[in-house]
């Protein structure tokens, strides 16, 4: 196919760069091309509506390119805009939300330009994981120990990663070479590796995903303590198919077998297969703007669904009068309990199961919902704008399925965004988290609830606006 110079003018919600022909047809450009750049482009695709190309030469570099720290981990998936300097990265970041909630959700842009706020920037362009995951791969009589690349199936050998905190960058290189050793004389059947780091409670773990057969437990567990300063080393056991594996055992190798993190001041104790956010500066970003959302208040009753181990429902539970928590994974819930007990929060109903199938039977005042990247299902969004509560906080991995789920909010009319902040939770990639917050429609300015005291008998007025 032809060879196109282009002037490359943003980044999509993904790796590729996005520019136009003289015609005016959208080319989305692979390979590396940033904003500002001007490019010549091997088109590999070309239909009615838009055409996709390969990144052939820079032929004059953008301002706002800069080189990639670590040459090898360029070469993988796991840095898509590890070249792109980061206040630009913002913007890119901001204008995607904007433009989700335009195409998918059909906000005006004079309704998008007040929704959407400021981007919020924790504040560490790098070193800000605490959790990143390597690919295991036998190939022939060789190992292979690293991170993908973009094609998903090449593993990029990798000694460190800038994405974890200074400390901590060397255990990569630690890991891959104790498993790489140990495969010359034991079948390791790994999955993958994920490893979880913390600097405020120093702990160090390494979990390796494998199916559950047979195991060199005790010199898997040496060799690995020898090269690395675990607090915990886990095996965590899987079945099923490749694209629906589920958890079917965690087992102690060595330590104290699960990794902690401090939180809004509070230790959160997390087995290897729950989820926790990887930037830990960042998700108390989102505790801090979903409470402040909320206004929470000591005498409300709230809901937490898909809550997780708790990363909001804790927080939650010290500030209001009750709270109902759900969640559907099960080492999820497992480490919640345990969560809960650790932080002496004895005002939760932590219910395991769906949230649609398990929608609780109450009437919150305050509601928080942070799904899966494939956003609400159609009847927990109908079931939400049967309730009374206030503000709605919707804490979303996804500006599309965010922009999808809040147009359905707004055509059933119960509640109505009022605004979503961008929280950059991912530097060096295109993803971005929001909080979304939605407060309740009214047909009066002031609905007065009275509540009766059975023992005073007297009546308190709430205002809800």
């Amino acid at each position: 196919m032809s060879e196109l110079t282009l002037h490359v003018e943003r980044m999509s919600y993904g790796p590729d760069a996005i520019a136009h022909t003289p015609e005016g047809k959208t080319v989305f450009i692979s390979g590396g091309a940033v904003p500002g750049d001007t490019v010549s482009v091997q088109i590999t695709e070309d239909t009615d509506r838009f055409s996709r190309g390969q990144l052939v030469k820079i032929l004059e570099a953008s301002a706002f390119r800069e080189p990639h720290p670590n040459p090898f981990v360029a070469l993988t998936g796991a840095t898509p805009w590890g070249n792109i300097i980061y206040e630009q990265q913002l913007i890119e970041k901001r204008n995607g939300v904007i433009s989700a909630l335009e195409r998918i959700g059909r906000f005006s842009h004079d309704d998008v330009s007040e929704l959407v706020k400021d981007i919020v920037s924790p504040g560490e362009p790098w070193g800000y994981r605490n959790k990143i995951e390597l690919a295991f791969k036998r190939n022939g009589n060789k190992t292979l120990v690293g991170m993908y690349a973009p094609n998903g199936q090449d593993i990029v050998r990798i000694k460190d990663c800038p994405l974890l905190d200074k400390s901590n960058q060397k255990a990569v290189g630690a890991v891959s070479g104790a498993l790489s050793y140990l495969s010359g004389s034991h079948e390791l059947d790994i999955e993958r590796i994920g490893i979880r780091v913390s600097r405020r409670t120093r702990e160090l773990e390494v979990a390796l995903w494998t199916a559950p057969s047979g195991f060199p437990r005790t010199q898997v567990a040496r060799v690995l303590g020898d090269a690395v300063n675990a607090t915990s080393v886990v095996r965590v056991m899987t079945k099923g198919p490749s694209k629906a594996r589920r958890v079917v055992g965690v087992e102690r190798l060595s330590g104290c077998g699960s990794w902690s993190e401090l939180i809004d001041g509070q230790k959160m104790q997390l087995s290897a297969p729950s989820f926790f956010q990887v930037n830990t500066k960042g998700a108390e970003k989102l505790v801090e703007l979903v409470l402040s959302g909320l206004d929470v208040q000591p005498d409300d009753e709230a809901m937490d669904l898909y809550c997780g181990a708790g990363t909001f429902t804790l927080p939650l539970a010290k500030r209001a009068g009750f709270v109902s928590a759900v969640e559907a994974y099960g080492p999820a819930v497992r480490d919640l309990r345990r969560n809960l007990e650790l932080a002496k929060l004895d005002n939760v109903d932590a219910v395991g199961g769906d949230a649609g199938r398990e929608f609780p039977d109450t009437d919150a005042d305050v509601i928080i919902v942070d799904p899966p990247r494939a956003g609400l299902a159609p009847e927990v969004i109908q079931q939400l704008s049967k309730q009374s509560a206030r503000a709605i906080a919707y804490v979303s991995c996804d500006p599309a399925t965010l922009a999808r789920d809040l147009k359905r909010f707004v055509e059933i009319g119960s509640y109505k965004p009022v605004s979503v902040t961008p929280v950059d939770l991912f530097p060096q990639t295109f993803h971005v988290e929001n909080v979304a917050l939605l407060t309740r429609k009214y047909s009066d300015a002031v609905n007065v609830v009275a509540k009766v005291d059975t023992k005073t008998m007297s009546t308190k007025e709430h205002t809800k606006t």
